[in-house]
């Protein structure tokens, strides 16, 4: 049976731990020009009903770099985009592919690819979660900062699907979680309990960056939401990530964002482009991470 990536739950915690160690001895090997074909004439189908910059490219090199090929395949190129049973898709593709990557919306329709599908597949982003960006930015902090464990992380803005992968990655890496969100924003219910008391939900911003070691934010308004900006500018307008923020969290503190960024809203200029700002390696790190996940998911069958 194919080990699917779905959520970061899916993983082992032990596994969690040694895929970012992995993923660190993956980007060293790349640096000093070390071949790793793990994935000779392998195929990854890349399944995309959201635009993407980084997941598309960091997967599509991904696959480059470890001798393989990927395929890209837009709502516009498969049969999917015009009714074909997400079943039926899963089985097909699943004969011809190795391993199956799926950036969508609905997270149901994931679950259900996965549920028939004969190879892995991997969550690049659903409207519940985005796990990918979380190992990329638990690598990102390991390498500036060592263990992430029993560290306290401030998330500012939505519960949307950062933030659920935030709290299933506060259960996985063992890190302290303070969310700062709206009356109306909030993280989904179920997720957020099973966490249990090392997440905190709270109102006010700066209680939530009190002592942090990193802060990490997210946009107000993600793709689907166009039509909610002005409200969402209104309800967020005191969320924003700015240096009296920062001055709350340690002197040392991180500030991280998966990008794309709108600055002066979620985040002030001079603290995505300052010197407490590791959103470059942290875009970098998808690429690292998911090539040490493919490496993982592709030994498991």
């Amino acid at each position: 049976m194919a080990k699917h990536f779905l959520t970061l739950l899916d993983l082992e915690k032990n596994e969690a731990e040694a895929l970012i160690q992995r993923a660190i001895e993956l980007k060293k090997m790349l640096r000093e020009g070390t071949e790793h074909n793990f994935l000779k004439q392998k195929t990854l189908a890349m399944i995309f009903d959201k635009s993407s910059t980084r997941t598309r490219v960091s997967f599509e090199t991904a696959m480059v770099q470890f001798g393989g090929h990927a395929i890209f395949l837009s709502p516009r190129d498969t049969q999917l985009g015009r009714g074909e049973p997400i079943e039926d898709s899963a089985r097909v593709l699943s004969r011809m592919v190795d391993l199956i990557m799926i950036r969508t919306f609905e997270h149901e329709k994931l679950e259900k690819f996965a549920e028939y599908s004969q190879v892995p597949v991997i969550n690049a982003l659903t409207d519940m979660y985005h796990p990918c960006q979380l190992l990329a930015d638990v690598q990102t902090f390991v390498e500036h900062r060592g263990a992430i464990r029993d560290k306290t992380v401030a998330w500012i803005g939505d519960g949307n699907n950062m933030c659920h992968s935030y709290i299933n990655a506060a259960r996985q890496f063992g890190f302290k979680l303070n969310i700062a969100a709206p009356t109306g924003y909030d993280p989904d219910t179920d997720i957020m309990q099973a966490a249990g008391d090392i997440v905190k939900l709270t109102r006010d911003p700066k209680e939530a960056a009190d002592q942090a070691d990193m802060i990490v934010t997210d946009v107000w308004a993600s793709m689907g939401q166009e039509e909610e900006q002005k409200q969402r500018e209104k309800s967020f307008k005191d969320f924003q990530v700015n240096a009296s923020l920062m001055a709350c969290a340690k002197k040392d503190a991180l500030f991280m964002h998966c990008l794309p960024a709108h600055r002066g809203e979620e985040v002030a200029a001079d603290i995505i482009d300052g010197p407490q700002s590791v959103v470059w390696d942290e875009a970098e790190n998808r690429l690292h991470s998911q090539k040490a996940l493919l490496e993982l998911l592709y030994n498991s069958k």
